[in-house]
């Protein structure tokens, strides 16, 4: 799973930056590395350093193997803010979509019994 992060209006992005989202999201996402091709984060400080309550925004976009991608956006007082709950609205939107597909396609028993051959359900017997 490649992820890529992108800073904007004067956030920077570092290595200890990606670094840190990368293993955060890794674990975070593990159980659906097999789904996720790519992970696309996007920070950004809404009003350019000005202050105020939830103005840093992170965009998290999951592109996924024969899927449509699905994209979160989250604000917070702080980019780690932002960050982490970006993160948890994915990991929560991943579990309803592709649990959803695992749900329909998982093989189990009916509980619906065919009666035997010869047998008419509420037939006199």
């Amino acid at each position: 799973m490649l992820i890529q992060v992108n800073t904007g209006n004067g956030l920077e992005n570092t290595e200890a930056l990606q670094r840190w989202a990368s293993e955060h999201l890794n674990e975070t996402l593990d159980r659906f590395q097999q789904d996720i091709t790519r992970i696309e984060v996007q920070l950004t400080d809404e009003n350019r350093g000005k202050g105020g309550a939830d103005d840093k925004r992170c965009m998290m976009e999951a592109r996924l193997a024969n899927h449509e991608p699905i994209a979160v956006n989250h604000h917070g007082e702080t980019q780690d803010e932002a960050f982490r709950g970006a993160a948890r609205k994915l990991l929560h939107a991943l579990d309803h979509t592709l649990g959803k597909l695992r749900d329909t396609h998982r093989d189990r028993d009916s509980i619906r019994k065919d009666a035997p051959t010869g047998v008419v359900p509420g037939a006199p017997g």
